[in-house]
């Protein structure tokens, strides 16, 4: 059996605040691949960087296990444990050239000029840097800047790479361009990496699997294709993308398959993600995406629910509506945009249709 690159074993941390006591993180446990990027992903004060930082070694557990390669290194201190961290701030020096802000770590080590001359002029060519030895920190952009950072941790070879929200300061293009580029390096040197982002796009294009973390604990753990399409809680399903969530009066179960009364006396039959937590004649939670619900003329059909159009907005690929279900709701659409087509006005009574078979039931 391989050896995980990280192992957390109910990882808990308890802080004082005035005289309470606050959790905030309970019960972490996950197991890290060697070459993994696994994303740490959850709203404001869920638990996520304060983990990273017990991984890291800035904070101890209150209890729990964390190990690195097999070693235990739960009250190892930071210099001990073989990683190396991005801040959300580059920390870079300012006095310092590019080339000395990479060979830093690697002059406080010992090693000798030669040996650190070729490690750093790699590491910049590495991040595409390779000219830029001799600028200084205020001659570069943001995204140049958060590259030199990189750098300066990569030339280290640590074990593992940890990242607190490194894209945070740099405007919306840029974070596109570097959370690629940060992908590509991280596999190109099969490196294991933790990611801490808020950013839902972020984790799904950059990982391997995610950690989803809500109120100091893990919601679920899963790749970015099975947290969106199989999401094992509420708050997964509408924090991971958009969702609609309309609640239903479940009529049957049939093994994962979940039948609901529908408005116009028909059935809506949907799979369940956890079908043994739904109880016949009780709602349930009817999760769909926007991108599969049919916004179509109004008609009186078995499958099709009544619906007025609140607001159509144009977002170029496609057609975002804001639609009032009456006593169900309202949900949102995406209808994709072709030149040509029709387009409806607010106040335009139409018909919605879901598809079943993308939609999903979950505990109400």
């Amino acid at each position: 059996m391989t050896t995980p690159a990280l192992e957390l074993v109910e990882v808990t941390k308890i802080f004082q605040k005035d005289k309470e006591k606050v959790k905030a993180v309970d019960s972490v446990s996950l197991s890290v691949s060697k070459g993994e990027m696994v994303i740490f992903l959850g709203p404001s004060g869920c638990g996520k960087t304060t983990t990273l930082r017990m991984i890291a070694g800035f904070e101890l557990p209150t209890s729990g296990r964390i190990s690195i390669d097999g070693a235990e290194m739960t009250n190892v201190p930071v210099n001990k444990r073989g990683i190396g961290f991005v801040f959300q701030n580059y920390a870079l020096f300012p006095h310092m050239s590019v080339f000395n802000n990479v060979a830093y770590g690697l002059r406080s080590r010992g090693e000798v000029d030669s040996i650190i001359q070729g490690k750093v002029n790699d590491a910049l060519a590495l991040v595409g840097l390779a000219n830029a030895g001799n600028r200084y920190p205020n001659q570069l952009s943001g995204g140049e800047q958060q590259r030199v950072a990189l750098a300066r941790v990569l030339v280290m070879e640590p074990k593992l790479l940890l990242m607190d929200e490194p894209l945070s300061n740099l405007d919306a293009k840029l974070r596109i361009y570097m959370r690629t580029e940060i992908r590509r390096i991280q596999k190109k040197l099969g490196i294991t990496c933790l990611y801490v982002t808020h950013d839902q796009a972020e984790a799904l294009t950059m990982a391997d699997r995610i950690m989803v973390m809500n109120k100091g604990r893990v919601e679920q753990v899963g790749t970015p294709y099975d947290l969106y399409s199989q999401p094992q809680s509420l708050f997964v399903a509408d924090f991971i993308g958009q969702a609609n969530i309309l609640k239903v009066p479940v009529t049957g179960i049939h093994g994962e398959t979940v039948q609901a009364a529908m408005p116009g006396g028909w059935v809506l039959s949907a799979r369940a993600t956890i079908p043994e937590r739904i109880e016949p004649g009780k709602n349930a939670s009817l999760v769909i995406r926007p991108e599969n619900v049919l916004v179509v003329s109004k008609a009186q059909k078995e499958g099709h629910l009544p619906a007025r159009v609140m607001s159509a907005i144009f977002m170029g690929s496609h057609i975002e509506y804001h639609l009032d279900l009456g006593d169900m709701g309202s949900l949102i659409a995406f209808s994709s945009f072709k030149p040509g087509m029709h387009i409806f006005n607010e106040d335009d009574e139409v018909s919605v249709v879901l598809d079943s078979a993308v939609s999903m039931f979950l505990p109400a």
